[in-house]
């Protein structure tokens, strides 16, 4: 269980996507059961064999998910997950330096998800499995298809690019103080109270899917992101926000009738909201919509 558990933290945070992290564990197994006993007692630590050949499925489906994300209607963002205890754990294998080690907890943030979907496909393989599952370079090259030197330059761009929008310290009390006061405002329509939690430079997205109505593009600025979820929640009277862990952080699940029709995380930093990402594709929700019970 701890062997599959593993596989399926690593798929998720190379593809963002639940599902298509248990596709590459099931077709992990499936070619590992498709060795013969000899050639899988040859193998002499089965988890690094399954390791590797996961790592490389996901490196053939993020490029292909690039193509399909292209025709995506809107915003694509990563599924969120709820209950840590399944995603976050301590990791693996030290780092060639600790300083450059991201702990499992932080990688399943969606701010850290979303910036992943920028890199290139190597460098995301590469980083992940570096930086927050301590894997040595020259295992990732075999992994991967370049030089242990290649590897190491693939990751440090992938963590350049991370450092350039990496939220600043934020408490995890801080965080649930101020997800408590933005689900208050926008529950009692107080727009001044909304606006003051806004960073004035904060950025709203959402990913409807085409299946659900939801903004196509990133809506920015304290003012409009304010009047965005104010005017969402008029369109819903009966819509009740319950405050709940979104990746690993506090976020906010909107229900309506006792269905989640909605997940909300948020990015904090000095206080202040910098990033909001609504997913509201119910084909993203299934963590939260395989648990609601209906009010009586």
């Amino acid at each position: 269980m701890a062997e599959r558990r593993g596989l399926l933290n690593l798929g998720y945070r190379m593809l963002g996507s639940v599902q298509d992290a248990e596709d590459v564990v099931q077709e992990t197994y499936a070619r590992w059961y498709a060795l013969s006993e000899e050639e899988q007692r040859a193998i002499a630590v089965p988890l690094a064999w399954m390791t590797r050949v996961a790592s490389r499925i996901c490196l053939d489906q993020l490029a292909s998910a690039r193509v399909r994300r292209e025709r995506y209607t809107g915003e694509w963002l990563p599924e969120p997950v709820r209950h840590s205890a399944t995603w976050t754990s301590t990791g693996g294998a030290g780092a060639d330096d600790p300083a450059d080690r991201i702990t499992l907890d932080e990688s399943v943030g969606m701010g850290m998800l979303v910036v992943l979907d920028s890199v290139t496909p190597a460098e995301r393989v590469a980083f992940v499995l570096h930086d927050v599952f301590g894997m040595p370079f020259a295992e990732i090259a075999e992994t991967v298809g370049r030089t242990p030197a290649a590897c190491r330059q693939l990751a440090s761009s992938a963590r350049r690019r991370l450092a350039e929008r990496r939220p600043g310290p934020s408490t995890a009390r801080e965080h649930r103080q101020v997800v408590s006061a933005f689900r208050e405002a926008c529950e009692t329509g107080d727009l001044d109270t909304l606006v003051a939690l806004l960073d004035p430079d904060v950025e709203s997205r959402s990913d409807g899917g085409g299946k659900v109505r939801a903004a196509l593009r990133p809506v920015v600025g304290r003012d409009k992101v304010a009047r965005l979820f104010l005017g969402l929640m008029r369109k819903e009277p009966e819509v009740d926000l319950v405050e709940d862990e979104v990746n690993g952080t506090p976020g906010v699940a909107v229900r309506v009738a006792g269905t989640t029709v909605a997940v909300l995380a948020l990015e904090v930093c000095d206080g202040l909201i910098t990033h909001v990402w609504l997913v509201v594709n119910l084909d993203k929700l299934h963590a939260w919509t395989g648990y609601d019970t209906p009010p009586a």
